[in-house]
């Protein structure tokens, strides 16, 4: 059976899971509707999707301090109530969430929140790189696109792989937190600081460290 965008939208429409997820749930089904809702439901995502409305006003801010004071972040993450707040897997959710961030330095929460100037500015540099290489004229605006997609799920929060399981992404790891404790969580905003920024370690190998580090 064909999966159509409109088949996937009357999935998510019934579930109030996401359109991606909605789509690996008919792929997963062969397309077929009804396991495709048991599919989205087992998974956890169904229930996720639905909490995902509800209003969340609670919750904490959170610090991370990283190698003797060399990176620090603040992050807020909002729940429904005060109670899931001080929950053991909210507050370990919190604390990944602050280590990764420290880990990898992205520079908003979602794509959509990305500063539209530092688009601007990737999308420059990256258009006079494919100039540079040579690259028709009149392939180059597509080929910047395909470029900065790829450039926003590298620089926002939860479209990043987690630092402490790569298979998983940060929206996938809120999506499994929310199903698990019942609640609605939100990762509202953040702020990374660095000590002495441009001298510092290769993305990956702090990545590595930090990750080492949480696993102790």
């Amino acid at each position: 059976m064909a999966i159509t965008a409109s088949l996937v939208q009357e999935l998510r429409s019934k579930s109030g899971a996401g359109m991606m997820d909605c789509k690996k749930a008919l792929e997963a089904t062969s397309g077929d509707f009804e396991k495709a809702v048991d599919w989205l439901r087992q998974k956890g995502l169904a229930s996720a999707g639905k909490k995902a409305g509800r209003v969340a006003a609670e919750g904490a801010v959170v610090s991370y301090i990283h190698g003797e004071g060399r990176v620090g972040v603040l992050l807020e993450v909002n729940s429904e109530t005060d109670f899931v707040a001080r929950n053991d897997g909210f507050k370990t959710f919190t604390r990944d969430i602050a280590m990764h961030i420290a880990a990898t330095g992205p520079v908003a929460v979602s794509t959509d929140e990305v500063d539209q100037a530092l688009i601007a500015r990737e999308r420059e540099v990256l258009t006079a790189k494919a100039r540079e290489q040579g690259k028709k004229e009149d392939m180059i605006p597509k080929i910047v696109d395909g470029q900065i997609k790829k450039w926003l799920s590298d620089v926002a929060l939860l479209e990043q792989p987690f630092v402490k399981n790569p298979d998983l992404k940060i929206a996938d790891y809120l999506k499994e937190t929310i199903a698990k404790i019942g609640e609605n969580i939100v990762i509202r905003r953040f702020v990374r600081f660095e000590l002495g920024e441009g001298i510092e370690k290769k993305k990956d190998d702090f990545a590595a460290e930090v990750a080492a580090q949480a696993k102790v």
